[in-house]
């Protein structure tokens, strides 16, 4: 069993499929976290391997960056905002901005208004942001993972942007973390374990049967063995 952490806005689904065609016999367990739990899950061994979002403490990690989410801002559909096709930072200094305990963007100076209190969770922060009190900005996955009807997001280039990676203890690097290293990276079969493949057994050489020798000596043989049995020339 291979055991795989993945924190809210990440979709295993496309690796997942290929180690289900792969390795058929090793069921795959996907195991939910927050993103604020996950390295904890993973040096406690609750997981052989899992999707972070950087930055994440890494000592004691081996940690491989995969790509990077465009942030975005979710804001109800009558705000003036949706009706732009982005959004600058400078566009949201007068408005106020949910920073929620679990937010997963590493900013330097937060925009918009500073709120009094922080939502606990993003999706927390989603409902508040529904009820028309204060935007929201979190990486595109998030927001589309707590879509609504009642809101829509936009694209803010200047923020800064969340990465995703894939993590996993260095000492326990296992043969299976080193085949979904392998998956992830897009080896082939034949390296997704990242190791040389083992060379086929080579098939003992057939024995040939000796061939009569062509050369000089067979027939100086051949003669000695005629005049051996009195054989007398015409």
């Amino acid at each position: 069993m291979f055991r795989l952490a993945y924190v809210p806005g990440v979709t295993p689904a496309k690796w997942v499929g290929i180690w289900s065609e792969r390795m058929p016999g090793v069921p795959l367990v996907l195991v939910a976290v927050p993103a604020a739990e996950v390295v904890e899950l993973l040096r406690n061994g609750g997981a052989d391997a899992g999707f972070v979002r950087l930055p994440v403490d890494r000592d004691g990690l081996s940690v491989i960056p995969l790509y990077v989410e465009t942030t975005v801002v979710m804001v109800s559909k009558d705000h003036a905002v949706a009706a732009a096709d982005e959004v600058a930072t400078a566009d949201l200094t007068d408005d106020e901005v949910f920073h929620p305990l679990d937010d997963t963007i590493e900013w330097t100076v937060r925009p918009g208004l500073p709120v009094s209190t922080r939502p606990a969770t993003t999706a927390d922060a989603v409902e508040l942001v529904a009820a028309g009190t204060g935007l929201l900005l979190v990486p595109q996955s998030l927001a589309r993972l707590h879509h609504r009807r009642d809101l829509t997001y936009r694209p803010v280039p200047d923020a800064p942007q969340s990465q995703v990676a894939l993590a996993w203890p260095t000492e326990a690097t296992t043969d299976l973390v080193e085949d979904f290293v392998g998956i992830v990276r897009g080896r082939t079969v034949n390296s997704s374990r990242g190791r040389t493949p083992a060379s086929p057994a080579k098939k003992p050489a057939q024995r040939q049967a000796q061939k009569p020798a062509q050369n000089g000596s067979g027939r100086r043989a051949v003669a000695a063995g005629r005049k051996k049995k009195g054989y007398r020339p015409r």
